[in-house]
Order: structure tokens, then C-alpha cells, then sequence
């Protein structure tokens, strides 16, 4: 499966801190910082950062992350952890745990004896560390709507974004589960809302089929046939991909 842009070539009930139950706005929004060790977590920027050195993770093991700080009054499932971070798509549990290795590394954390990702054995993961929550006002305009696909976060402009097979869709996507003109989202008024464009194989949010428009909150799960995606509130520069025209 493939996803490109016209013009370019192809390429559980987990808790969420208050940024992530923002929705998008034209006034402030809350960005919040987690604080552990040497370490500084950034969702607004998606960054790691140690002793102001940025530490390098893929987006999966970042939103793993995340969850685990996020979550960090209690030990999480690991198949809670694997429907969030891959939803309605079976893995491999070997996928999970090499994130977990992946974490680890980055913030030098032993599994015999952690500071940071305790296994919790035959059932999941648990943030050990103690944790400082930062809050404050993101400036308007600071953060922008985009799909996280492939791991690629895709901006999305204001008014309607297309995703289908076809040639002329905003965000096209190669995939045969997905129809030529499958689904919209429209950005509007600080606001962001999926519809289903009568697709044969549907569309559904977080498992819940699209019958009706509906609003879009930051890391919904979003299922256009096969194809899995995440609406995601990111910063500005954390972007990686541009719709032509757009801004940002």
C-alpha cells in the first residue's frame, strides 16, 4: 500500500493529558511537557530531548512513549498498548517489545533493572519514573491539523481534504480496500470533521463506522478499508509533508 499527494511521488480507554482532549482552535490551546530523569518529552514538538540534545525514536516508539508516561499511574495491557498503536490490525507481539528495546536504548534504561519501563510479566508495561508535567499556552496557529500513515504525518488544509485512490484526491492512496473518493475531512472554523463519500468497504473512527460527520479529536484512530491512520494536533515543525498550496 501506497499514499502520495497529486504531484508528488508515493512514499482502550488509555488516559491522555489535557493537550490531547484540545480541540483545534483559532485562540490557545494547552501544550503540555513531561519532565523525568535527564529527560524532557515534548507532544506538541514530538521531541525527547537530554540535557537539550535531541534523542532520536521512530513515531511508534515515541506514541508508545507517550502512552506509558501518560499513563504512568498504572501498568497498561499490552494489547491495549498494541490497538492503540496499530488499531484493528493484528501484530505480532515481537513489534511491541522491539519498541519497548528501542525506548530503552534511547533513554538508557537497563530491563534488569529499570528506572523508566518496568515489564509487568505476562501482561504489559508500566512508566516507573517519577514525573514533573510542565503546562502552558500554545500560541495560535502554533499547532496544525495532519494523519500520521506509513509513520508520515500529513498536514491537512484548511477546507477539504479528499483521501481516495484517485488521481485527484488530496491525499491518495494506492490501496485496492480504499475507494477513489472514500472520505473527507474538512477543516473549519478550528474544527476538524470526517465523512464517509459512500465508500464500498466504509469508513470508521476508533471502530465506530461514519454514518453521520463526525468531529475529529487529537490521535483518533481513523479506517478506510484496510488502511489505518491517525488524526494527530501536531506543531508547525514537527511537520513532515505539505500539501501543495497549503500552509504551514
Amino acid at each position: 500500500m501506497h499514499a502520495s499527494r497529486r504531484g508528488q511521488p508515493d512514499r482502550g480507554p488509555l488516559s491522555v493529558e489535557p493537550r490531547s482532549r484540545c480541540r483545534l482552535s483559532g485562540d490557545y490551546s494547552l501544550h503540555v511537557v513531561y519532565r523525568f530523569g535527564d529527560f524532557t518529552l515534548d507532544g506538541d514538538t514530538r521531541q525527547l530531548l537530554s540535557k537539550n540534545s535531541e534523542v532520536h525514536l521512530s513515531p511508534k516508539a515515541f506514541e508508545l512513549l507517550s502512552m506509558l508516561v501518560a499513563n504512568r499511574g498504572r501498568a497498561v495491557p499490552k494489547a491495549e498498548l498494541q490497538e492503540h498503536l496499530w488499531p484493528s490490525t493484528f501484530v505480532e507481539e515481537t513489534n511491541l517489545a522491539s519498541l519497548v528495546v528501542e525506548i530503552r536504548r534511547a533513554l538508557r534504561d537497563k530491563a534488569s533493572d529499570p528506572a523508566f519501563i518496568k515489564t509487568v510479566y505476562s501482561f504489559g508495561y508500566r512508566f516507573a519514573g517519577s514525573v514533573n508535567v510542565d503546562t502552558a499556552c500554545a500560541e495560535p496557529g502554533s499547532v496544525k491539523p495532519c494523519l500520521v500513515l506509513d509513520d508520515r504525518e500529513i498536514l491537512l488544509i484548511e477546507g477539504a481534504n479528499i483521501i481516495g485512490r484517485d488521481a485527484d484526491a488530496t491525499i491518495q492512496i494506492d490501496s485496492p480496500g480504499v475507494s477513489r473518493h472514500h472520505a473527507r475531512v474538512l477543516i473549519s472554523r478550528g474544527e476538524a470533521t470526517l465523512e464517509d463519500l459512500g465508500s464500498k468497504n466504509g469508513t470508521r473512527v476508533n471502530g465506530t463506522p461514519v454514518t453521520t460527520p463526525a468531529r475529529l479529536s487529537d490521535g483518533d484512530a481513523i479506517k478506510l478499508g484496510a488502511v489505518t491512520m491517525t488524526f494527530r494536533i501536531a506543531t508547525s515543525t514537527s511537520l513532515t509533508e505539505t500539501l501543495p498550496g497549503g500552509s504551514g
